[in-house]
């Protein structure tokens, strides 16, 4: 037992992951010791950080429903994760409410107004840094506007007691975590940037220690305006003016206007069905639904399955599939306000068919010989993602970022807000790389005056005979699409419980590069059976960080990914 840990988050951290991994089977990686997943009767969080965690837990017991526990989730990760939890950034809510209405918050981010197709490109036609790093790589926040729609049309607490958690956590300050520590000496040169950042989170060069104490009082100060001001002060008022001040000063693209012109856009999930399974998931301006909708509608009608987890026979299947969508992402995928998505066609089951016909179940297509299919017409790693069920059967899926680690490393003066690097997620030149590594093959991604770039983030619900069995979602950039997949086959199709699901090791193909990325944890010989089919395969460290709940025989279970010090905790 872990001194000072309640049991409930001794189970949900699991330190164990690398220690197992190293003991799957030759066959596959079914785990030869199971794990018991964190259960609840009536309510369950999941977060990738406890003081999160703990928030969305007290939220709910002091009756909050499923969407007040998010907005003060998301609020406070904002203080204790700042690598991804965010006031400057922007995400995906999905909402399933008890009674079955189900919706689509997308609160991303938008390029500016004076933002223009070729703005990252040299005289050369090079891409530069300034999409990735400094005050030129924003786009306008989606954050703060995004929580209160959500809380106004679906909330119940007063406002007030969202936000005061999280003004609490900025003021009093939080002891770091070895990761968080480790996290800002490993970003030092995105933070020791022309900005409030360097003395901030670096003391100026004096560094964190795992256990010191963090306070942010220039947050908690905008926390306290946006408690009793709403999102208005962020867009309007005096937080509003200061991000503008600094972006003028800087070189960088937000103005006022800008700010002022921000909206949110509710949006209808993307539904689909896989072996009975309801699947409810994110529209575009998110290229994870279709992305999910379409792979599973490829391994659906093959018998994938029988070689069990983990075996080289499913992970080609799945790492065939994952080629297919990810070059028809390249082409077809973009934000639905200003490019017509086809998205219908991309999900039509001849399409499909033809697809798969396409995948030799024996040997890999090389990528150079896979584009994007013919229709009848025509995200970084460092994103957070946490998952809520309530007592009433409300559930909410949140995925939200600031793009890359730490953003664009520009704290705002006089904020204390961490602002994004979203405009790296845009296509900044046909067939260049962006910051994960993701080429376009078309303009539907090019950057444009208020548009909106292309998302993973894939915040997911599955229901079964009608009633809800599973939540989940993982941040990743592109890997994310490819884990929640993975996540999701674990619980249909191999039964894992919602530990094991999220435990198992993962792999990634996203067409280009030509490369199947897989963690530590396969197996020597599965290894070299895919090398033999022809899979050019690279081992990484780890892929997402998913955060997990599933419905079973009257528990909630929830899994918080062992890769991170996240924890799943419910009563």
């Amino acid at each position: 037992m872990h001194p000072g840990l309640p049991p409930n988050q001794v189970l949900g951290t699991r330190r164990v992951f690398g220690a197992i991994a190293a003991l799957w089977i030759s066959t596959g990686f079914a785990p030869l010791t199971a794990h018991e997943p964190v259960r609840a009767r009536q309510a369950m969080v999941v977060t990738v950080e406890p003081h999160a965690t703990d928030v969305g837990v007290a939220t709910l017991q002091s009756g909050g429903n499923a969407v007040d526990a998010a907005v003060a989730v998301g609020l406070a990760l904002a203080v204790t994760h700042p690598s991804a939890g965010n006031l400057g950034g922007g995400g995906f809510m999905l909402i399933r409410l008890a009674d079955g209405r189900t919706t689509f918050i997308d609160f991303r981010e938008r390029a500016p107004g004076g933002a223009h197709r070729d703005m990252y490109l040299d005289t050369e036609g090079r891409p530069t840094k300034d999409s990735d790093v400094g005050y030129r790589a924003s786009g306008v926040p989606g954050t703060p506007r995004g929580l209160e729609f959500a809380h106004r049309k679906y909330g119940g607490k007063p406002w007030a007691q969202l936000v005061k958690p999280a003004v609490q956590l900025a003021s009093k300050g939080f002891p770091l975590s070895y990761s968080l520590a480790r996290g800002l000496k490993a970003n030092q040169d995105r933070l020791s940037l022309p900005s409030d950042s360097r003395r901030i989170f670096l003391r100026n060069g004096r560094l964190y220690e795992p256990g010191e104490i963090l306070k942010q009082p220039e947050l908690a100060r905008t926390l306290r305006r946006l408690m009793k001001s709403g999102a208005k002060d962020f867009y309007e008022g005096e937080t509003a003016r200061l991000i503008a001040a600094d972006m003028q000063a800087h070189g960088g693209l937000i103005t006022l206007d800008d700010l002022r012109a921000y909206k949110v856009v509710e949006r209808h999930p993307l539904t689909g069905t896989y072996r009975g399974y309801s699947i409810i998931t994110a529209p575009p301006p998110s290229s994870g639904g279709v992305g999910i909708l379409q792979m599973l509608g490829m391994l659906e009608p093959t018998d994938f399955e029988k070689a069990g987890a983990g075996s080289a026979r499913t992970t080609h299947y799945l790492a065939e599939a994952m080629r297919r969508f990810f070059a028809d992402r390249s082409r077809y995928l973009g934000d639905p306000d200003f490019y017509n998505v086809p998205t219908a066609l991309l999900l039509d089951p001849k399409y499909i068919a033809d697809r798969r016909q396409t995948i030799d179940p024996e040997k890999a297509s090389p990528s150079t010989a896979i584009s994007a299919g013919t229709l009848a017409s025509h995200e970084s790693r460092q994103t957070t993602h946490y998952s809520i069920v309530d007592a009433a059967g409300n559930a909410v899926a949140v995925t939200y970022t600031l793009n890359g680690g730490y953003g664009s490393g520009v704290t705002a003066a006089g904020t204390g807000v961490l602002l994004n690097n979203e405009m790296d997620d845009f296509s900044l030149k046909l067939g260049a790389p962006n910051l994960g590594q993701m080429a376009y093959e078309s303009d539907a991604n090019a950057i444009s005056p208020r548009k909106t770039p292309l998302s993973s983030m894939t915040p997911t619900i599955v229901l079964r005979d009608g009633r809800l069995f599973a939540v989940l979602g993982t941040p990743g950039g592109p890997t994310i699409i490819n884990t929640v997949l993975e996540v999701l086959v674990n619980l249909i199709d191999f039964k894992m419980n919602v530990t094991d699901a999220v435990d198992s090791p993962r792999f990634h193909h996203q067409w280009m590069p030509d490369q199947l990325e897989v963690e530590r944890g396969f197996s020597p010989d599965t290894i070299e059976r895919l090398k033999a089919r022809g899979h050019n395969v690279k081992i990484m460290p780890r892929q997402g960080e998913v955060a997990a709940i599933v419905a079973a025989s009257g528990w909630l279970e929830g899994a918080a990914d062992p890769r991170t010090e996240g924890t799943a905790r419910g009563y």
